[in-house]
């Protein structure tokens, strides 16, 4: 029993620095996405220079209540599943 919360306890943490990684490195792939965007706009003519930030900021907020961030959070469920069935099938089967 020991030995399983050990196993909760270091998986949880693992995943937890995994998933902070994972979503601070999307946040800023997509950062730097809308920054291009936002510079080829401006070279285009169809954006003020001025609103270059509240433009990335939008960019941001719409990517907050996205697909691919929520995803991310299959950082958890996916490894956590795999030891359930691994430990089901192990013991039980």
């Amino acid at each position: 029993m020991l030995a399983l919360i050990r196993l909760v306890v270091i998986g949880l943490i693992g995943l937890s620095v995994l998933y902070v990684l994972v979503s601070l490195y999307s946040r800023s792939v997509r950062r730097e996405k809308l920054e291009n965007l936002a510079e080829e706009e401006i070279a285009e003519g169809t954006l003020n220079p001025a609103d270059r930030v509240a433009y990335i900021e939008e960019g941001m907020r719409s990517y907050e209540h996205s697909l691919r961030r929520k995803l991310i959070w299959g950082v958890y469920i996916v490894p956590i599943c795999a030891v359930a069935i691994l430990v089901y099938v192990t013991n039980f089967m």
